[in-house]
Protein backbone atom coordinates (compact mmCIF):
# COMPACT_ATOMS: atom_id res chain seq x y z
CA UNK A 1 0.00 0.00 0.00
CA UNK A 2 0.93 3.70 -0.53
CA UNK A 3 2.69 5.35 2.50
CA UNK A 4 0.54 8.76 3.41
CA UNK A 5 1.16 10.95 6.12
CA UNK A 6 -1.75 10.14 8.27
CA UNK A 7 -2.32 12.08 11.56
CA UNK A 8 -5.05 10.12 12.98
CA UNK A 9 -4.93 7.01 11.18
CA UNK A 10 -2.49 3.98 11.60
CA UNK A 11 -1.60 1.56 8.63
CA UNK A 12 -0.67 -1.41 9.66
CA UNK A 13 0.03 -4.46 6.51
CA UNK A 14 1.03 -7.78 7.59
CA UNK A 15 0.80 -10.51 4.25
CA UNK A 16 -2.56 -10.02 2.68
CA UNK A 17 -4.15 -8.32 5.71
CA UNK A 18 -4.00 -4.31 6.67
CA UNK A 19 -5.41 -3.16 10.16
CA UNK A 20 -6.53 0.88 9.87
CA UNK A 21 -6.67 1.90 13.30
CA UNK A 22 -8.32 4.77 14.62
CA UNK A 23 -5.21 6.25 16.74
CA UNK A 24 -6.53 8.96 18.87
CA UNK A 25 -6.74 6.42 22.22
CA UNK A 26 -6.80 9.24 24.70
CA UNK A 27 -9.65 10.67 23.19
CA UNK A 28 -11.24 7.65 22.27
CA UNK A 29 -10.60 7.91 19.07
CA UNK A 30 -13.50 10.32 17.97
CA UNK A 31 -14.61 10.48 14.23
CA UNK A 32 -13.09 14.41 13.22
CA UNK A 33 -12.97 15.19 9.83
CA UNK A 34 -9.36 14.52 9.80
CA UNK A 35 -10.25 10.72 10.76
CA UNK A 36 -12.78 10.51 8.37
CA UNK A 37 -11.02 11.36 5.25
CA UNK A 38 -7.87 9.71 6.19
CA UNK A 39 -10.24 6.37 6.43
CA UNK A 40 -11.03 7.27 2.80
CA UNK A 41 -7.77 7.61 1.54
CA UNK A 42 -6.67 4.46 3.47
CA UNK A 43 -9.50 2.36 2.01
CA UNK A 44 -9.18 3.44 -1.62
CA UNK A 45 -5.55 2.17 -1.51
CA UNK A 46 -6.30 -1.22 0.64
CA UNK A 47 -8.31 -1.64 -2.43
CA UNK A 48 -6.15 -0.52 -5.10
CA UNK A 49 -3.36 -2.38 -3.61
CA UNK A 50 -3.03 -5.74 -5.42
CA UNK A 51 -1.17 -7.58 -2.45
CA UNK A 52 -4.37 -6.94 0.17
CA UNK A 53 -7.02 -9.47 -0.01
CA UNK A 54 -8.79 -8.62 3.57
CA UNK A 55 -9.43 -5.33 5.74
CA UNK A 56 -9.20 -5.30 9.46
CA UNK A 57 -10.68 -1.75 10.52
CA UNK A 58 -10.37 -0.91 14.93
CA UNK A 59 -9.51 2.00 17.57
CA UNK A 60 -6.36 2.25 19.60
CA UNK A 61 -6.85 1.26 23.41
CA UNK A 62 -10.16 0.26 24.94
CA UNK A 63 -12.28 1.96 22.41
CA UNK A 64 -13.31 1.38 18.37
CA UNK A 65 -14.31 5.00 18.80
CA UNK A 66 -16.58 7.44 20.55
CA UNK A 67 -18.26 8.67 17.82
CA UNK A 68 -18.36 12.41 16.03
CA UNK A 69 -16.07 14.87 17.78
CA UNK A 70 -18.17 17.42 18.29
CA UNK A 71 -15.53 19.78 18.81
CA UNK A 72 -13.59 18.82 15.10
CA UNK A 73 -16.42 18.93 12.87
CA UNK A 74 -15.38 22.28 11.73
CA UNK A 75 -11.72 21.44 12.36
CA UNK A 76 -9.54 21.00 9.51
CA UNK A 77 -9.06 17.99 7.35
CA UNK A 78 -5.33 17.25 7.91
CA UNK A 79 -2.74 17.25 5.74
CA UNK A 80 -4.45 15.05 2.93
CA UNK A 81 -6.13 16.65 0.24
CA UNK A 82 -10.06 16.50 1.12
CA UNK A 83 -11.89 13.18 -0.60
CA UNK A 84 -15.07 13.22 1.39
CA UNK A 85 -17.41 13.34 4.12
CA UNK A 86 -18.93 11.11 6.47
CA UNK A 87 -21.52 10.15 4.10
CA UNK A 88 -19.21 9.75 1.44
CA UNK A 89 -17.26 7.59 4.16
CA UNK A 90 -20.71 5.17 4.32
CA UNK A 91 -21.31 5.49 0.91
CA UNK A 92 -17.52 3.93 0.23
CA UNK A 93 -18.01 0.72 2.33
CA UNK A 94 -20.93 -0.05 -0.42
CA UNK A 95 -18.46 -0.09 -2.90
CA UNK A 96 -15.55 -2.25 -1.47
CA UNK A 97 -14.89 -5.30 -2.93
CA UNK A 98 -12.67 -6.70 -0.76
CA UNK A 99 -13.91 -8.10 3.10
CA UNK A 100 -13.90 -5.74 5.94
CA UNK A 101 -13.54 -6.76 9.40
CA UNK A 102 -14.67 -4.38 12.47
CA UNK A 103 -12.63 -5.37 15.77
CA UNK A 104 -13.88 -3.85 18.56
CA UNK A 105 -12.49 -3.50 21.49
CA UNK A 106 -14.35 -1.65 23.66
CA UNK A 107 -16.91 1.52 23.61
CA UNK A 108 -18.55 2.28 19.72
CA UNK A 109 -21.10 5.11 20.14
CA UNK A 110 -22.73 7.32 17.57
CA UNK A 111 -21.42 7.75 13.94
CA UNK A 112 -19.39 4.79 14.52
CA UNK A 113 -22.30 2.47 14.98
CA UNK A 114 -22.98 3.10 11.28
CA UNK A 115 -19.26 2.13 10.29
CA UNK A 116 -19.56 -1.11 11.79
CA UNK A 117 -22.80 -1.63 10.46
CA UNK A 118 -21.57 -1.31 7.12
CA UNK A 119 -18.21 -3.67 7.31
CA UNK A 120 -19.02 -7.65 6.77
CA UNK A 121 -18.09 -8.55 9.73
CA UNK A 122 -18.33 -7.25 12.90
CA UNK A 123 -16.38 -8.96 16.27
CA UNK A 124 -16.60 -7.55 19.56
CA UNK A 125 -14.86 -8.45 22.63
CA UNK A 126 -17.42 -8.68 25.88
CA UNK A 127 -16.85 -5.93 27.79
CA UNK A 128 -17.80 -3.66 24.74
CA UNK A 129 -20.48 -0.96 25.36
CA UNK A 130 -22.36 0.11 22.22
CA UNK A 131 -24.71 3.32 21.95
CA UNK A 132 -26.81 6.13 19.83
CA UNK A 133 -26.34 8.65 22.80
CA UNK A 134 -27.54 11.60 20.48
CA UNK A 135 -31.31 12.33 21.79
CA UNK A 136 -30.24 12.81 25.00
CA UNK A 137 -28.04 15.80 23.57
CA UNK A 138 -30.97 17.14 21.61
CA UNK A 139 -29.26 15.69 18.30
CA UNK A 140 -30.42 12.87 16.27
CA UNK A 141 -28.40 9.40 14.61
CA UNK A 142 -29.69 10.64 11.20
CA UNK A 143 -26.79 9.51 8.23
CA UNK A 144 -26.41 6.51 10.24
CA UNK A 145 -30.20 5.41 10.22
CA UNK A 146 -29.58 4.58 6.83
CA UNK A 147 -26.95 1.72 7.37
CA UNK A 148 -28.52 0.65 11.00
CA UNK A 149 -32.06 -0.37 9.94
CA UNK A 150 -30.02 -2.60 7.19
CA UNK A 151 -29.27 -4.88 10.18
CA UNK A 152 -31.22 -3.84 13.13
CA UNK A 153 -34.69 -5.02 13.45
CA UNK A 154 -36.82 -1.49 13.32
CA UNK A 155 -38.40 -2.35 16.71
CA UNK A 156 -35.11 -2.58 18.24
CA UNK A 157 -33.36 0.06 16.20
CA UNK A 158 -36.34 2.67 17.53
CA UNK A 159 -35.36 1.71 21.00
CA UNK A 160 -32.06 2.01 20.41
CA UNK A 161 -32.07 5.87 18.64
CA UNK A 162 -34.98 6.86 20.47
CA UNK A 163 -33.96 6.52 23.96
CA UNK A 164 -30.12 6.48 23.73
CA UNK A 165 -29.36 4.10 26.19
CA UNK A 166 -26.14 2.08 25.78
CA UNK A 167 -26.29 -2.15 25.10
CA UNK A 168 -23.92 -4.21 25.65
CA UNK A 169 -22.31 -6.29 23.04
CA UNK A 170 -24.40 -9.65 23.56
CA UNK A 171 -27.52 -7.60 23.37
CA UNK A 172 -25.70 -5.83 19.97
CA UNK A 173 -25.42 -9.47 18.43
CA UNK A 174 -28.87 -10.45 19.38
CA UNK A 175 -30.43 -7.27 17.50
CA UNK A 176 -28.22 -8.49 14.40
CA UNK A 177 -25.66 -5.66 14.93
CA UNK A 178 -22.57 -7.85 15.39
CA UNK A 179 -21.43 -11.00 14.35
CA UNK A 180 -19.87 -12.46 17.25
CA UNK A 181 -18.96 -11.56 20.81
CA UNK A 182 -15.59 -13.06 22.27
CA UNK A 183 -14.17 -13.15 25.83
CA UNK A 184 -12.01 -10.50 26.10
CA UNK A 185 -8.70 -12.05 25.42
CA UNK A 186 -9.79 -14.00 22.58
CA UNK A 187 -10.40 -11.12 20.61
CA UNK A 188 -7.27 -10.76 18.73
CA UNK A 189 -7.07 -14.41 18.26
CA UNK A 190 -10.27 -14.79 16.63
CA UNK A 191 -9.72 -11.75 14.39
CA UNK A 192 -6.50 -13.24 13.04
CA UNK A 193 -8.62 -16.31 12.74
CA UNK A 194 -11.29 -14.84 10.86
CA UNK A 195 -8.97 -12.43 8.74
CA UNK A 196 -6.66 -15.99 7.79
CA UNK A 197 -9.66 -17.18 6.40
CA UNK A 198 -10.79 -14.96 4.31
CA UNK A 199 -7.23 -13.92 3.08
CA UNK A 200 -6.65 -17.85 1.94
CA UNK A 201 -10.13 -17.18 -0.08
CA UNK A 202 -9.95 -16.13 -4.20
CA UNK A 203 -9.30 -12.76 -4.73
CA UNK A 204 -11.14 -12.61 -7.60
CA UNK A 205 -14.07 -14.59 -6.49
CA UNK A 206 -14.45 -12.09 -3.35
CA UNK A 207 -14.46 -9.35 -5.80
CA UNK A 208 -16.41 -10.40 -8.28
CA UNK A 209 -19.01 -11.60 -5.62
CA UNK A 210 -18.53 -8.42 -3.38
CA UNK A 211 -19.19 -6.31 -6.11
CA UNK A 212 -22.46 -8.34 -7.27
CA UNK A 213 -23.51 -8.45 -3.78
CA UNK A 214 -23.30 -4.58 -3.99
CA UNK A 215 -24.94 -4.45 -6.99
CA UNK A 216 -27.77 -6.62 -6.56
CA UNK A 217 -28.76 -4.61 -3.14
CA UNK A 218 -30.28 -1.49 -5.79
CA UNK A 219 -32.45 -4.03 -8.13
CA UNK A 220 -35.77 -5.63 -7.03
CA UNK A 221 -35.91 -9.70 -7.54
CA UNK A 222 -36.46 -9.51 -11.08
CA UNK A 223 -33.60 -7.17 -12.25
CA UNK A 224 -31.60 -9.17 -10.01
CA UNK A 225 -31.94 -12.47 -10.98
CA UNK A 226 -30.66 -12.11 -14.85
CA UNK A 227 -27.66 -9.92 -13.52
CA UNK A 228 -26.40 -12.57 -10.64
CA UNK A 229 -27.16 -15.26 -13.42
CA UNK A 230 -24.47 -12.90 -15.76
CA UNK A 231 -22.21 -12.75 -12.71
CA UNK A 232 -22.42 -16.54 -12.20
CA UNK A 233 -21.27 -17.28 -16.04
CA UNK A 234 -18.63 -14.55 -16.01
CA UNK A 235 -16.72 -16.01 -12.46
CA UNK A 236 -17.04 -19.41 -13.89
CA UNK A 237 -14.94 -18.53 -16.45
CA UNK A 238 -12.16 -17.16 -14.45
CA UNK A 239 -8.77 -18.40 -13.93
CA UNK A 240 -9.44 -18.69 -10.31
CA UNK A 241 -12.68 -20.31 -11.16
CA UNK A 242 -10.33 -23.42 -13.26
CA UNK A 243 -7.89 -23.31 -10.61
CA UNK A 244 -10.10 -23.62 -7.73
CA UNK A 245 -11.86 -27.11 -9.73
CA UNK A 246 -8.99 -28.36 -10.30
CA UNK A 247 -7.62 -28.20 -7.17
CA UNK A 248 -10.57 -29.78 -5.67
CA UNK A 249 -10.71 -32.97 -8.09
CA UNK A 250 -6.51 -33.33 -7.17
CA UNK A 251 -7.27 -33.37 -3.78
CA UNK A 252 -4.89 -29.89 -3.45
CA UNK A 253 -4.63 -26.55 -2.07
CA UNK A 254 -5.22 -23.98 -5.03
CA UNK A 255 -3.21 -21.66 -5.90
CA UNK A 256 -4.83 -18.41 -6.92
CA UNK A 257 -3.93 -16.24 -9.61
CA UNK A 258 -5.90 -13.28 -8.47
CA UNK A 259 -8.03 -13.45 -11.98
Amino acid sequence: MEERDYQSLLVQQEGHIVTLTFNKPEKKNPLSQEMVNELLWALDDAEAADEVRVIVLTGAGNAFSAGADLKGMTADRGKLEKKGDFDDLLLRFDTLKKPIVARIPGYVMGGAMGIIACCHFAIACESAILGTPEIKRGLFPMMIMAVLQRVVHSRELMKLILLGEKITATKAKEIGLLTEVVPDDRLDARIAELAGQLAKQSPNAMRMGLNAFNEQRKMSVEEALPYLREQLYAVLSSEDAKEGLSAFFEKREPQWKGR
